[in-house]
């Protein structure tokens, strides 16, 4: 990794807008339509009344893989998604035009050997006949860069995660994915071949394509709002977790959660192998 490089890199600003058929595709990609005959999972894929996922915001106006620009230097082959986060100040608005600005805003050098951690957010703004309006999401990332150690930092301490209340959880809500989640969650944006192709997955330590972490986030996001906010996505103010081991398509995901006041903690596993797969999850809702 050049930091020196890194540090003045312009990530490419996005402009897009949100069409119905986004939202309802996405939605669909998080395993929306569990309940078919259900409102509340109709209100997220069915264009009358529509709603967005706040989850969502995860996904719109991505910049796309910069970090693979070979002027950086940074091993993305040894990159993983450590951490990810956001807040919303605003409801996602099917129909409207929204603006994507990203920068670093962090590099933790572990030193050599060892790799470091990349921090990044991205600024959503909504756009008004090609203005710059009002601030609706940040969405903050951390990337783990295994093969980056020794080249340097600007921060020398990691956000700690955060805790989990030591006693059993208040309330578990089980969502199922799809064997064919990853493929329709791609859709959305990400195109990764470790998410579609056998062989890529392969090469990549993996017995058959794994589903995106964000797609995770978004079952956990899922369950947040259906167990605290009456499945009610204005209600969400705060979402983050840390990405602990992979998820295949097909497989349960099972949120155990507690509620302290506004503060919901959580963490997710997959029921058919009983494994930890987001942690330290904490989430904001509005009463």
């Amino acid at each position: 990794m050049n930091l020196a490089r890194l540090l003045a890199y312009r990530i490419p600003t996005v402009t897009s807008t949100a069409t119905p058929r986004d939202a309802m595709l996405y939605a669909l990609g998080v395993g929306v339509g569990d309940r078919p005959e259900d409102t509340k999972d109709l209100q997220f894929v069915f264009e009358t009344g529509l709603k967005m996922l706040p989850s969502q915001v995860n996904v719109l106006c991505h910049p796309g893989a910069w970090v693979r620009d070979p002027a950086l230097e940074i091993d993305w082959v040894k990159l993983l998604h450590g951490e990810q986060g956001f807040e919303m100040l605003k409801a996602l608005r099917p129909g409207q035009t929204y603006l994507g600005e990203t920068r670093v805003t962090g590099v933790l050098d572990k030193g050599g050997g060892k790799g470091a951690m990349l921090f990044a957010r991205k600024e959503l703004r909504e756009m008004h006949e090609g203005r710059r309006g009002a601030l609706v999401s940040t969405i903050d990332s951390t990337y783990v860069l295994r093969g980056d150690g020794g080249c340097g930092c600007t921060v020398t301490e990691a956000p700690v995660p955060h805790a989990l209340p030591e006693r059993a959880p208040d309330a578990r809500v089980a969502l199922p994915t799809l064997a064919r989640a990853a493929l329709i969650y791609r859709l959305s944006g990400d195109y990764n071949p470790i998410h579609a192709d056998p062989e890529v997955a392969r090469k990549a330590g993996f017995e058959r394509p794994i589903l995106h972490g964000l797609c995770s986030l978004g079952v956990a996001t899922r369950a947040v709002l259906r167990a605290y906010c009456e499945d009610e996505p204005e209600r969400l103010r705060s979402l983050k977790l840390r990405f602990s081991s992979p998820v295949y398509p097909g497989e349960t995901l099972v949120t155990e959660l507690w509620r302290e006041d506004d503060v919901v903690s959580f963490r997710t596993r997959v029921a058919e192998r009983d494994v930890v797969v987001l942690n330290n999850g904490r989430a904001e809702i509005a009463a």
